[in-house]
């Protein structure tokens, strides 16, 4: 299936995990992509890997951060020169400290609502102004995915700034998919589960840990980046051409436990 054919993607956070995954599918079916995140060595590898899979060259870096806002005008205008248009954009940056709220340093606060919600509205203010443009000029589907969590669904111990900030994405998704809606353009959420991912990673080798998440989640098991990717890439397609401003939740089932 081929389905994003001369079609340009941007995905954030897309040197490891979910974002590489989704990436990846994307350019499989035929996307070009650009892959955005601070580490250029990542971003390199995950090209590489992309272009060699697919023969052709369908993947390009930009290293930014996209927590400053210099950063992202740079973002903007290096896509706005090289391909002038954007179809899809998935905002997969993110990341996490953990902390109680008595104990958490402002720094920390900051940290974590910058990258997990700060950035989305970066990159989506920047990006989305070259999208609505481009509708404008060519009646196509285009659509924007903000990754949440299952963070922002239920109230996690010693993350508190990471639940709040994810719970402001499936907001402010709302509140840009009302906005873009006149222009066609849709936005939804992904809220995954626990998937092996840096953020967990090293939770992941205490078998305390996933036998937890085994007892407690429905499939009894960790989901795999490329499981959330599938469904970014469903949001992002036009097979979900009437869905806007709604959450997808990909959690193995952890909520209904």
């Amino acid at each position: 299936m081929m389905r994003f054919q001369e079609t340009i993607a941007l995905v954030t956070g897309a040197g490891s995990g979910i974002g590489k995954a989704t990436a990846a599918r994307l350019a499989s079916e035929g996307a070009k992509v650009i892959l955005v995140g601070r580490t250029k060595a990542k971003l390199e590898e995950t090209a590489n890997e992309i272009n060699q899979i697919n023969k052709i060259p369908r993947a390009e870096i930009f290293a930014a951060d996209v927590t400053d806002s210099e950063d992202v005008r740079e973002l903007a205008d290096y896509v706005n020169e090289q391909f002038g248009d954007l179809h899809i954009l998935v905002n997969n940056a993110g990341g996490s400290t953990n902390s109680s709220i008595l104990g958490m340093t402002e720094n920390e606060w900051d940290y974590v609502i910058d990258v997990n919600l700060k950035s989305i509205f970066l990159v989506s203010q920047a990006l989305g102004k070259i999208m609505t443009e481009g509708a404008k000029r060519e009646n196509r589907d285009r659509a924007i995915v903000n990754v949440a969590s299952l963070s922002a669904h239920q109230a996690g111990a010693e993350i508190p700034h990471y639940s709040a900030a994810k719970a402001g994405v499936i907001n402010f998704t709302r509140s840009l998919a009302l906005e873009l809606s006149s222009y066609g353009i849709r936005v939804n959420s992904v809220s995954p589960g626990f998937a092996e991912t840096a953020l967990i990673e090293q939770g992941l080798q205490n078998d305390k840990f996933v036998r937890a998440i085994q007892r407690n989640t429905a499939l009894q098991r960790v989901g795999r980046p490329e499981e959330i990717a599938n469904v970014i890439v469903f949001a992002a397609s036009s097979e979900a051409s009437y869905m806007t401003g709604s959450d997808l939740l990909v959690d193995g089932g952890w909520l209904i436990k």
